[in-house]
């Protein structure tokens, strides 16, 4: 994982880089006729910016998401989403389909998103989203309590506003460990790339992840 930071600092020295934390909290509610409440809040604090070290807060979100299962691998969902960044209030809503196949030792999930921003004094910006993410047992052929899996995430965004189009790429590599039934932790690095017209950014989030079933 360390390679993957200095790797990421050399091939876009001459980008913005950033370097940061991704504390991350998961919860997931079971509810009656194949519903399920999903809650997530997560942080970001930055440690690396145009090569000065210095830790500093970025942000705070929030997110609320009700899923309906609608197939027996598959799922609608919407949901509203709030960030809070310096003294500004973003709001955002949100609609998702997901797609889960599982494989033996591994799990292939496809999840088609789409989104609504707003923000005061800006004009609504769109995003289309496409996440493909695999997770694999490193134990026997499934993942139970007390055991590692190791987790692939992909995902492409593609943003609107105005006559303004964005492009973002995400990869992350993260090594999981089930504490049982109800609770797993997941540590890894998130890397982002976008502005690829004009300077690109490149911006790499140390992710710990606390995923809970309530």
């Amino acid at each position: 994982m360390f390679m993957l930071i200095v790797c990421s600092y050399h091939l876009t020295a001459q980008s913005n880089f950033q370097l940061g934390l991704l504390p991350v909290v998961n919860v997931n509610k079971k509810l009656q006729k194949d519903f399920k409440l999903n809650f997530k809040t997560e942080t970001r604090q930055i440690i690396l910016h145009e090569d000065i070290f210095e830790l500093k807060h970025g942000l705070l979100d929030f997110s609320l998401v009700l899923a309906k299962k609608i197939g027996l691998s598959s799922s609608l969902a919407g949901g509203y989403f709030l960030r809070f960044r310096d003294d500004r209030l973003i709001q955002r809503s949100i609609q998702q389909f997901s797609i889960t196949q599982s494989k033996n030792f591994y799990r292939v999930s496809h999840r088609f998103t789409s989104d609504q921003t707003f923000s005061e004094n800006e004009e609504t910006s769109f995003r289309l989203r496409y996440r493909i993410a695999g997770q694999f047992a490193l134990n026997g052929q499934s993942v139970n309590p007390r055991e590692f899996y190791i987790k692939l995430n992909n995902e492409y965004l593609n943003e609107w506003q105005s006559n303004d189009h964005e492009l973002e790429i995400r990869i992350g590599v993260f090594l999981g460990y089930e504490i049982n039934d109800n609770n797993k932790l997941e540590f890894g690095l998130e890397n982002r790339l976008d502005s690829f017209t004009t300077e690109l950014r490149n911006r790499a989030w140390i992710n710990t992840a606390w995923y809970v079933a309530i």
